[in-house]
């Protein structure tokens, strides 16, 4: 059983050895200068950021802090040595090994009423109380090593969207909030699942008792749920889930298929250069009409994902596979 006083006689030395175990530079770098950069790295990790501002379509920008190269090679062993090796929740369809946008949405297919709810700004109010707590905790970590790996996975005091660790440090932070909703749920009858900030519930219910139920446990953690999103769709409506529909059938919306059919069919009868001129977006050279092809492809691959039965996409992918490979030969 655990014990308070656990790490009661670790010693510096103990702290030091623990750090070194877990390779967090490979194993080309003597121990002394691993030890010393991940000093130096976690007293300043702010000026080992880039500030990346990404439009969204609401005209707003989502803002990422990307580690270099250095803080990234740590935090990736971080993630690999260290967090990889802790369990999340099964309701948490993000940020790990099977989970996937498909799988979120297909819990919820066919269900009389669908509520999203959406946390606001998920990875900013994750701070380092809670990163200690949740991925470092004195259970397993002395409190100068957790205390370490929780700034080298932290910027200026809270979790960085952008950061490798990020991720599956917010489903390790969130674990007693899904497993407490799964086991409340499942009492009612109400099936649940998070991707990321996005939860969703499904089934035949009222939707005031459990968005009070969830915001509660979210209040009392320290999130606030951001209520322009909150969503409550019946069944007579398009239910979208992680953008895929589940009312009947797990499937892309009717306007997505429409709109890459459109895209698909105008490519193969004008050609890419013709097509684009024709939409406003003619490419300046080759190299844009082939990023152009890419990102056709990639959404036909999306649809197939979802449905990889359809015959007429299984098709369009092959053509516009072919599109591809003369575009890059007559170059």
């Amino acid at each position: 059983m655990y014990q308070p006083d656990l790490w009661k006689y670790c010693m510096p030395v103990h702290c030091r050895d623990m750090l070194l175990s877990f390779r967090l530079f490979g194993e080309e770098w003597p121990d002394e200068k691993v030890i010393a950069c991940l000093y130096a790295v976690s007293n300043h990790t702010e000026r080992h950021y880039n500030v990346i501002r990404i439009p969204k379509k609401n005209g707003d920008r989502r803002i990422l802090m990307v580690p270099d190269d250095l803080l990234k090679h740590i935090q990736k062993n971080i993630l690999h040595h260290i967090l990889s090796g802790f369990e999340v929740s099964t309701c948490a369809q993000a940020y790990q090994k099977g989970a996937s946008v498909l799988k979120n949405a297909s819990v919820h297919t066919g269900k009389r009423l669908v509520l999203k709810l959406d946390i606001k700004d998920f990875f900013g109010t994750i701070s380092f109380p809670m990163v200690l707590k949740s991925a470092f905790p004195l259970k397993y970590f002395p409190l100068p090593v957790g205390t370490m790996l929780t700034a080298l996975c932290c910027c200026q005091e809270f979790l960085p969207q952008g950061a490798p660790t990020s991720p599956a440090i917010s489903n390790l932070v969130m674990k007693p909030f899904d497993e407490y909703m799964k086991r409340w749920c499942a009492k009612r009858g109400i099936s649940y699942s998070r991707y990321c900030d996005d939860m969703t519930f499904s089934g035949d219910f009222l939707p005031g008792p459990v968005i009070r139920k969830a915001e509660g446990f979210l209040n009392a953690m320290g999130f606030f749920l951001n209520e322009e999103k909150t969503r409550v769709l019946s069944c007579h409506r398009r239910q979208s889930v992680t953008g895929i529909v589940v009312n009947e059938k797990v499937q892309a919306s009717a306007d997505y298929r429409r709109k890459v059919r459109q895209e698909v069919y105008y490519c193969l009868k004008f050609g890419v250069k013709s097509h684009l001129k024709m939409t406003g977006r003619a490419g300046k050279d080759s190299e844009e009409e082939q990023r152009y092809l890419f990102s056709l492809l990639g959404k036909i691959r999306y649809l197939l994902y979802i449905k990889p039965e359809d015959a007429w996409f299984q098709e369009a992918r092959e053509k516009v596979s072919d599109l591809i490979i003369k575009h890059m030969e007559g170059k």
